[in-house]
């Protein structure tokens, strides 16, 4: 019975996740209409520090130089510097590209927990990270009618931030493993609140941007994207690496194309039937990626 109950909730954790993180490509087009990718960056990291930063002092206290060099090394890999990569990523690509390069992340997660951290992976979990991988590319194919278009130099970006995050579950996983999930996220994201605050007003054009009525009404878009899909979501993220490992947590990144059929359903988009099929190959495919064997555990 609790090992059905924690399967549970690891899979409310990532629905949770799937719904916040599935809006986060919208959230970064709206941000653009208004500010620039670096400001974007910043903006996104700051709202979500301010947001934690409450959290900050009390879990501070304790900690060693290793923690805090893994923890600093963390909110770097794993927040700040993909955050200046997909926003500077969508000034070029389109978000139905962008969401079948994320879908990369278990796959570098698998490779990066494999040779580097000893993780010890079933092929049975191979097989669930391919079904997800071609369930998502196929669901997104499908939205944009097979018209996306590849550009080399602004996929990379996103490919090296989903390579970024790979490293980052790992380290969480493996390394900072005796420290709490939730002062991972608070830790690591505020640690480097003074230095985004510094490289906004100081090396951005942030103050004359926000002179324009429309920029400040529009901050909204990355304060919903920094307080919701970082800081908010960082913390279930963690919580969900902790409790299930880094290729369950990770497959998160397949279902994002589910939200955005739905969202796009209700936005009047067509949702064909064949939908239903590439969704049922993620589902399955998720499924499969959890799957432990009785003589092992991942």
């Amino acid at each position: 019975m609790k090992a059905f109950l924690n399967k549970y909730v690891n899979v409310l954790i990532l629905v949770v996740l799937m719904l916040i993180w599935g809006s986060s490509f919208i959230l970064m087009k709206r941000s653009l209409l208004y500010f620039s990718s670096t400001e974007l960056g910043a903006l996104r990291i700051i709202f979500a520090g301010l947001a934690l930063l409450p959290f900050f002092f009390k879990r501070r206290v304790g900690l060693s130089r290793r923690d805090w060099f893994w923890l600093a090394l963390s909110g770097l890999i794993g927040q700040v510097i993909p955050a200046f990569l997909f926003a500077k990523a969508q000034t070029v690509i389109d978000s139905s590209l962008a969401g079948i390069l994320n879908s990369t992340t278990p796959i570098f997660a698998l490779i990066v927990g494999i040779f580097i951290f000893k993780m010890k992976a079933h092929w049975v979990n191979f097989v669930g990270i391919i079904m997800g991988f071609v369930g998502a590319v196929l669901i997104i194919w499908g939205k944009s009618k097979g018209s996306i278009e590849f550009n080399l130099q602004y996929s990379g970006l996103v490919l090296l931030a989903t390579i970024m995050y790979a490293f980052n579950v790992n380290i969480v996983k493996h390394i900072l493993r005796n420290i709490e999930a939730r002062s991972i996220a608070i830790l690591s994201v505020v640690f480097w609140l003074p230095f985004l605050l510094a490289l906004l007003f100081f090396t951005t054009p942030i103050l004359h941007t926000l002179q324009d009525p429309k920029a400040v009404m529009g901050l909204i878009y990355p304060m919903t994207l920094g307080m919701g899909g970082t800081a908010l979501a960082l913390v279930f993220f963690n919580i969900l690496i902790k409790r299930s490992g880094v290729l369950f947590a990770t497959s998160v990144t397949y279902l994002i194309p589910v939200v955005a059929s739905i969202i796009g359903f209700f936005d009047g988009e067509m949702f064909k039937a064949s939908h239903l099929l590439w969704i049922a190959i993620i589902l399955l495919g998720v499924y499969l990626v959890n799957f432990k064997p009785k003589s092992g555990k991942l």
